[in-house]
């Protein structure tokens, strides 16, 4: 594989990754990570003199990162509302006349409805 191909295929490889991100496939984003990786180290074997390229592809990388800590901050928020909409159906939490805080557990019941 020429070193203009190895771009080429760098560069299509961030577009797809850039792709899965904003489509939200972050199945698909390990795949890619592993390609990626193979293609890094054959440009770096190769020695890449390519200096517009190099940079325009180092954007692409960038730009793939920023969106991956975007999609990262999103999940941590999903998973914190999470995690507080199951403490507050498990505990009712008030506060007394002289602003104490209190938590009372919540009562649930379990029932299972049978239909004919």
């Amino acid at each position: 594989m020429t070193e203009t191909t190895l771009y080429e295929s760098l560069d299509a490889l961030l577009e797809r990754e850039r792709s899965a991100l904003i489509n939200g496939d972050l199945a698909s984003i390990g795949d890619l990570l592993a390609e990626k990786e193979a293609l890094m180290e054959r440009l770096a074997l190769e020695g890449g003199s390519e200096k517009q390229a190099l940079e325009r592809l180092q954007g692409k990388a960038v730009r793939n990162q920023a969106l991956l800590d975007s999609a990262l901050r999103g999940i941590r928020t999903v998973a914190t509302r999470f995690a507080t909409l199951r403490r507050i159906r498990k505990t009712l939490e008030t506060y007394d006349e002289h602003g104490h805080k209190s938590a009372l557990p919540a009562i649930t019941e379990n029932k299972v409805e049978r239909r004919a």
